[in-house]
């Protein structure tokens, strides 16, 4: 009599390039059974999920928009889970960002865009890279767990933020729980008049093609991948794992943090409790859908902002929640992720 075994087992090199691709056909066929229970047509959603948000300019731009915040949250994550580091931390550390990036924008009075702007991003990058450095440390010196630690950081910021948002930021003229304006200086360009598309897509771009670069061009890009592989083997050939993965934790949060600068500056010109719903969550998603690789990464992105882009004209047209988008995300998550099992394990048949 046969029966099935599972044993470990690399996957070949195509079938890795091919998983992400088959989690999405996966995950739609899954989330059409909640369409249907919606009492909504999955092939009519999914139209207006995929082309519809496609048909016009104003609505491409639009998936533009939606994207840029994802790109820099997925690169965060995958850069640091590229190092051997769980960052599950980017939702926080993109808060940090925007409250340095909110702190320096409404500081800088009459600066000129020209400091103003590389400020704002410099502000974004340090605060999130604060926020990740206490999760850090206690990861390379104490060996505590750092998914857990990076997600409890989360919780913490989003009440630092309710406080400064309640009390010493709250707008002094309509008493809602918003920080003042940032000065004009500081606001970044809009890259296509009448749109919201501004100069943040060009700074995602820009970390998009620099970890690209480190990742696979110096030798600390060759360093943290060998600590993402192995800790022990790395440290058998003599790298530093720890001061590696510190590295590793700190760019990652900054870069998390730019993501919070650039909703700030391009966005909302104030801080508000609602700057992110779940943009660095997002990142997780993103960053296992994209493969870890930076450009696998940048079409992951681009397609979460086309769902949550789609999610706002399904509800519009077919009167289903808007919320049926963070379904179509959640569930692609965890499809990537279990398809993503078979990288390393087969099923065979023993007698």
């Amino acid at each position: 009599m046969q029966k099935l075994k599972i044993e470990r087992a690399p996957a070949p090199v195509w079938m890795r390039t091919l998983l992400p691709i088959i989690a999405i056909p996966v995950t739609f066929l899954i989330t059409s059974i909640v369409i249907l229970l919606a009492g909504a047509n999955p092939f009519t959603a999914y139209y207006n999920f995929l082309i519809v948000p496609l048909a016009s300019k104003s609505s491409a731009i639009e998936v533009l928009v939606k994207s840029t915040p994802l790109l820099l949250t997925g690169a965060a994550v995958a850069f640091a889970f590229k190092g051997g580091y769980w960052n599950i931390g980017a939702e926080g550390q993109l808060y940090a960002g925007a409250i340095v990036a909110t702190f320096v924008g409404t500081t800088l009075k009459d600066v000129s865009p020209i400091l103003g702007i590389p400020a704002m991003i410099l502000g974004g990058f340090a605060g999130g890279l604060l926020w990740a450095l206490p999760s850090a440390l206690l990861k390379v010196k104490l060996g505590v767990d750092e998914i857990v630690t990076t997600l409890l950081m989360n919780s913490i910021v989003l009440n630092v933020t309710s406080f400064l948002l309640n009390g010493p930021w709250r707008n002094p003229v309509s008493m809602w729980p918003q920080s003042p304006e940032i000065s004009a200086g500081t606001i970044f360009p809009k890259l296509i008049p009448r749109t919201r598309l501004h100069f943040g897509i060009i700074v995602a771009a820009a970390v998009i093609l620099v970890i690209w670069f480190v990742i696979n061009r110096t030798s600390f890009g060759l360093k943290m991948r060998a600590v993402g592989l192995s800790k022990e083997g790395a440290k058998f050939a003599g790298i530093k794992v720890n001061k590696t993965m510190l590295t590793v934790a700190l760019i990652s949060g900054g870069i998390a943090g730019l993501a919070g600068a650039g909703e700030v500056a391009g966005i909302h010109f104030h801080l508000i409790d609602a700057i992110s719903d779940g943009l660095g969550y997002s990142g997780v998603i993103i960053a296992t859908l994209g493969g870890l690789h930076p450009f696998g990464v940048s079409l992951a992105a681009l397609f979460l902002g086309l769902i949550d882009t789609g999610a706002q004209t399904v509800s519009r047209v077919m009167g289903v929640p808007v919320y049926l988008g963070d379904v179509v995300q959640s569930t692609l998550l965890l499809v990537t992720l279990s398809l993503f099992v078979l990288q390393n394990y087969r099923i065979r048949r023993v007698e």
